[in-house]
């Protein structure tokens, strides 16, 4: 449990009183009559009633200064973590030259002419939105293994085509891959497709098909934006975005940066491929491209003051929260002879008098330089050292930002402050995710105390948790595995924190994001023990889908009925708010029908539940496994994720 709030004065009234009659003897033994009808008693009484109002107001301590105990102990509250978003940039036309645009682009939200009330987002590198040009198309059978069937003059040649799947009839697994000489990394392809209507027996609105792209370590799945072909089975165009991660792959002697079409198995009730779709030609256009960007904005050069030449010195920032610095955001001395770039660090405990070091508060934006400071044996030892006299203190460039405000929704990220030429537009296609607001003092309060009492070693369960939810404000949750044998790793199962509502969240909202992953690699390295590994990850999500069946006081309306069970079903289940305690459902806890019953039955409308179902349900296709079970086991490494909860009200 964490420490107890600080008294500094525990004193009451009648104790004032009493000491300071102890006192009468002592300062003025002729005053002997200390009955409450005695004027000077009084006094006592009126001084004790006014001394027990400043000490109750002396121990009721702001939380400044609760923050200002921590920060001497060198326990600092998180700042605010930024959101990232995919941003788009459509070009006006298709390019035969390549167009770029540049790191530090804003995109904002809508809002007024002057930017009030708008998000404003920042790409964090440049894009080059680059033509492409085939150079390779191969087919692979799903009987013959990495055996690829080389048809690219048969697909840049008139009076010639290609048969797309070449099973007989096709099977899943057959594919149709297309080459390029050039990085795909995030762009926006457009595949303008001649084809015949060869393809029989597959429905055009719905084919089983799988567009996929190699990225360096897998096929990844593409969002298809538009597809007017049909299923490959007429001539139109297929636009798809593309992952920003390309990789070049060697596939039946031809490297290139390949996209390929797989033939999957189709759904129940989802028609297949009779035969084979035949391609007359392909031509490849990009439209577009992908860049990461981030909520922040970039401010500077800014000028923090002049040096006194004394130790210790404080600047402000003028925009906190400060973010992370990246390669280029640092303070400058400047004098009369020179400009020297010093170096930040995260305290001066190991800052020689020489060092030229700094520190920055990222959450108020305060750069401090080396103190002097007074040990046992009286000596002055010199942490840091100090500006000159009358030396300027600037920083070119910062970013300041984040917060939860960040995590805007899917379309929002409209507005290019900055006129870009060619570019007719840009959009955030999935929602924005990451941004947590900075870390309150009450919460600050809690993990002071634990920190303090714990350390900063990961040695047991206990330290790899509590250090992981120190390395960044985006951990919600994360469980630590003991290894089972000694050169197993120790594996941290996280979940990040999300601000959407339960009912709709969905299993690509709990993947972690590299910079996440590499917040809490940074954070806990020089922390573990020698030898030890550490293996971070997400909890495997088992997708349960519930139906239950209720009956409604007489009077209530159904409609709000079923809402209020399905957000009760939503909200018990959720991994981050779910359980009895709403803290997140708990690791290797099984869930059974009966207590779902009880919930439901006590919602408000309710008169009583009639019969629950479980369901266990693939998250990834969509599709319930088994008949209903009233009880579901889930193993250590899992947690629940609610999947289309069915409730009827009678």
């Amino acid at each position: 449990m964490p420490l107890p709030a600080p008294e500094l004065d525990d004193r009451r009234f009648q104790d004032i009183v009493d000491e300071t009659k102890r006192l009468i003897p002592r300062y003025c033994p002729e005053w002997t009559n200390h009955n409450l009808s005695d004027p000077g008693v009084a006094l006592i009484e009126l001084f004790a009633w006014m001394s027990e109002m400043v000490l109750f107001r002396l121990n009721q301590v702001p939380d400044r200064l609760y923050t200002k105990f921590l920060d001497l102990v060198g326990i600092q509250p998180f700042p605010p973590s930024v959101a990232r978003a995919d941003l788009t940039f459509w070009l006006s036309t298709v390019r035969d030259q390549p167009v770029v645009v540049p790191s530090g682009t804003v995109v904002a939200t809508a809002g007024d002419a002057g930017g009030g009330g708008s998000v404003a987002f920042t790409t964090i590198e440049d894009l080059v939105i680059a033509p492409l040009e085939p150079v390779a198309a191969k087919t692979a059978s799903a009987a013959a293994e990495e055996r690829y069937t080389d048809v690219w003059d048969d697909l840049r040649f008139d009076g010639s085509d290609v048969v797309c799947f070449t099973s007989d009839p096709p099977a899943p697994g057959d594919a149709f891959y297309v080459g390029v000489e050039g990085s795909l990394a995030g762009a926006v392809l457009r595949l303008s497709i001649l084809a015949e209507i060869q393809g029989i027996g597959v429905d055009p609105r719905d084919p089983p098909l799988a567009w996929e792209a190699w990225t360096g370590e897998m096929w990844a799945s593409l969002p298809v934006q538009s597809d007017t072909t049909g299923g490959l089975n007429r001539d139109g165009e297929i636009e798809l975005r593309l992952p920003r991660r390309s990789a070049p792959l060697s596939l039946g002697g031809t490297r290139a940066h390949w996209v390929r079409v797989r033939l999957v198995a189709p759904r129940d009730g989802q028609a297949g491929y009779h035969a084979s779709p035949r391609i007359r030609s392909l031509r490849a256009d990009v439209l577009g491209g992908t860049v990461a960007a981030e909520h922040a904005v970039i401010v500077g050069p800014e000028h923090l003051g002049r040096s006194d030449g004394s130790p210790g010195q404080t600047f402000q920032l003028a925009h906190p929260p400060v973010l992370v610095r990246r390669d280029g955001e640092e303070i400058r001395v400047v004098t009369a002879a020179r400009s020297e770039t010093w170096t930040e660090v995260a305290d001066f405990a190991a800052s020689g008098p020489g060092d030229r070091h700094y520190t920055i508060d990222d959450a108020s934006g305060t750069v401090s330089f080396g103190p002097a400071v007074r040990y046992a044996d009286g000596s002055v030892r010199q942490h840091g050292a100090v500006p000159p006299d009358g030396a300027e203190i600037a920083i070119g460039r910062y970013r300041h930002g984040g917060g939860a405000s960040g995590n805007v929704g899917a379309g929002t990220l409209s507005v290019l402050r900055t006129t870009i030429a060619y570019i007719d537009r840009v959009s955030n296609l999935v929602p924005a995710s990451g941004g947590v607001d900075a870390e309150t003092p009450a919460n600050a309060k809690v993990r002071g105390p634990l920190s303090l009492r714990t350390g900063q070693r990961a040695v047991t369960v206990r330290d790899f948790e509590r250090l992981t939810l120190e390395a960044s404000s985006e951990v919600a949750r994360v469980k630590c595995l003991v290894p089972r044998h000694a050169r197993e790793p120790v594996r941290l199962l996280v979940v990040p924190r999300l601000t959407s509502r339960p009912d709709e969240r969905d299993l690509d909202d709990f993947a972690l994001p590299d910079p996440l992953v590499d917040a809490i690699t940074a954070h806990l390295d020089p922390r573990r023990l020698l030898g030890a590994t550490i293996d971070i990850g997400t909890p495997f999500y088992q997708g349960i889908s519930v139906a239950a069946l209720v009956q409604a006081l007489p009077g209530r309306p159904a409609a709000l009925v079923r809402q209020r069970a399905l957000d009760l079903l939503y909200r018990y289940l959720d991994p981050l708010a779910g359980g009895n305690a709403e803290d997140g459902w708990p690791f290797d806890a099984d869930l059974n029908a009966s207590t779902l019953a009880e919930l439901l039955q006590a919602l408000e409308g309710v008169e009583r539940v009639e019969e629950v179902l479980l369901f266990e349900y693939d998250l990834r296709t969509g599709v319930r496994h088994g008949s209903g079970k009233e009880l579901v086991h889930l193993d250590r490494e899992s947690l629940f994720l609610s999947a289309r909860h069915h409730v009827v009200v009678r």
